[in-house]
């Protein structure tokens, strides 16, 4: 596969995907968090975040092949 058609493939994976974590995030914080800000706050400061964990290996390998030998 090509580095372009890689990044590409993985650029939409990673959108979709992260649009699907944003919606089930939302619906599990309206679902259990209580009316109190600051666990709400601390609640969407680690979901914000969390993200990055399952994108990097994406990335990696969106990465991977751009250099030659």
């Amino acid at each position: 596969m090509s580095p372009s058609a890689r990044k590409l493939l993985g650029l939409v994976v990673l959108l979709a995907g992260l649009g699907v974590y944003a919606l089930l995030a939302m619906r599990l914080a309206v679902a259990v968090l209580p009316e109190n800000l600051i666990v709400q706050t601390l609640f969407y400061l680690v979901a914000g975040t969390a993200w990055v964990l399952p994108a990097r290996p994406l990335v990696r390998w969106m990465q991977s092949g751009d250099a030659k030998s």
